[in-house]
């Protein structure tokens, strides 16, 4: 692993222990830095490895669905490493809090953790280096270039920080090793999990996206065959969308961007443009949502958006609305706006929404609330509960860039959006077949 992955945040003294590996964004056994590193560590200290997870006692707007995803795809990744000899310790409570207990009750000498820049993830790390007597280091295994080595300043869009990720991809784009048996004992006893009471509990998974490493693996395999070869043409249509639909899995860490990544660049079936146009988006937009919210602490308000518009949306504040929503009405998919209520089902029904229409489901709701700051509110409301990929540095992102111009630039003037750029039904219809969608989700049974 390059070492620029990795950062010491407790310096203590060294001391003997085994080496644990707190889990928390990257919950997969293959492909994954933090874990790779760990078990580095553990070798080079002749110490045995061991993983922990500990389960919120709450996580803000996370709904049932998206613990039955996390729950499911969990069971598999524990069952990987269990075959290879590693230990798994499943934990619940405040996690930083009790993943510190537990490093103290089998006296670990060393912790290695994810990183993570969003709120609830900087309190859970706070929350264990306050009781922790050993080191700890945190790896990013999230982004391909380590967000914290791409730049150390917030970026203003997509075109400043685009040179510094390429200039530097070379250098982080390396082939995963493999995760070796483990041989070392480990002393200590860990509860085993009750995997199938723990999975009863959640619920059956969502139906429409089966969770787990080896899904997440298969969608990429259908992706690269299916979707990859049309990826310039038909990325920004709803109906047969050559997207993705990885970004549940990439999301709870059941896939890794690089992996991605490096199948892409292997994919020699698919046209050039259709393969820099997917990697566009994988590599530089979310790794701007990365630096994002690692640079801005308060990017779910819009003391986030940039000045020139906040200034904007202030003067066209008080601009007649041309629908003002109750939060009943969004929930209920009840507006005048027939694409808006076919996206608002879709959501509700799927857990999933594509990428262009959620900007455009997100400025709707800024049309028709009564100032940005609620518009905000509701849009990270509705996607952090419905959407599985809900909660992420990129819905923070998205939600800035479609209210508060955040990564953008201004737009000519025009009624409540000011500068800030709109998007209109009309714009919809010379992309896709509005009325098709629209059927579709407009049906009494979705299918």
């Amino acid at each position: 692993m390059h070492p620029a992955r990795a950062r010491l945040v407790h310096n203590r003294p060294q001391q003997p222990g085994p080496v644990l590996y707190w889990m928390h964004r990257e919950l997969r056994a293959h492909d994954n830095w933090a874990l790779l590193h760990a078990q580095e560590l553990a070798q080079q200290r002749g110490q045995p490895l061991a993983v922990v997870f500990c389960l919120a006692r709450r996580y803000p707007l996370a709904a049932a669905a998206h613990f039955s995803f996390l729950a499911h795809g969990l069971h598999e990744t524990a069952t990987t490493l269990a075959r290879l000899g590693i230990p798994f310790a499943f934990l619940r409570g405040e996690p930083g809090l009790a993943v510190a207990d537990f490093a103290s009750h089998i006296r670990a000498g060393l912790i290695v953790t994810d990183s993570d820049p969003t709120k609830p993830k900087r309190a859970w790390l706070a929350e264990l280096l306050a009781d922790l007597d050993c080191p700890a280091i945190e790896v990013d295994g999230r982004n391909v270039v380590p967000a914290r080595r791409a730049t150390d300043k917030a970026e203003y869009m997509a075109r400043t920080i685009r040179p510094k990720i390429q200039r530097l991809l070379p250098e982080f784009l390396d082939p995963f090793p493999a995760l070796a048996p483990q041989t070392q004992p480990w002393p200590a006893h860990i509860p085993s999990v009750d995997w199938p009471a723990l999975l009863a509990e959640f619920g059956p998974p969502p139906e429409h996206f089966p969770p787990g490493e080896a899904a997440a693996l298969h969608t990429l395999k259908l992706f690269l065959r299916n979707g990859l070869p049309r990826y310039a043409d038909d990325r920004n249509t709803p109906l047969e969308p050559a997207s993705s639909r990885l970004s549940p899995y990439l999301h709870f860490g059941q896939i890794s961007a690089q992996r991605m990544a490096l199948a892409v660049l292997a994919t020699s079936s698919a046209p050039t443009d259709a393969r820099e146009a997917f990697l566009e988006q994988l590599i530089v937009r979310r790794e701007l949502a990365e630096n994002f919210c690692l640079h801005t602490p308060h990017y779910d308000t819009i003391e986030a958006f940039p000045a020139w518009a906040r200034a904007t949306l202030a003067k066209h504040q008080g601009d007649p609305r041309p629908f003002l929503a109750s939060e009943s009405q969004l929930d209920a998919a009840a507006t005048p706006d027939p694409l808006w209520n076919a996206a608002q089902r879709q959501l509700i029904a799927t857990g999933h929404m594509h990428g262009w229409l959620r900007m455009y489901w997100a400025k709707q709701i800024l049309l028709w609330s009564p100032d940005a700051e609620t518009a905000l509110a509701r849009v990270l409301r509705l996607n952090d509960t419905l959407s599985l990929d809900g909660r992420d540095v990129n819905g923070y992102a998205g939600a800035a860039w479609s209210i508060g111009g955040a990564h953008d630039r201004p737009w000519p003037e025009r009624a409540v959006f000011g500068t800030v750029r709109s998007m209109t039904a009309g714009g919809a219809a010379k992309k896709f077949d509005v009325k098709t969608f629209v059927d579709h989700w407009t049906r009494p049974r979705l299918v």
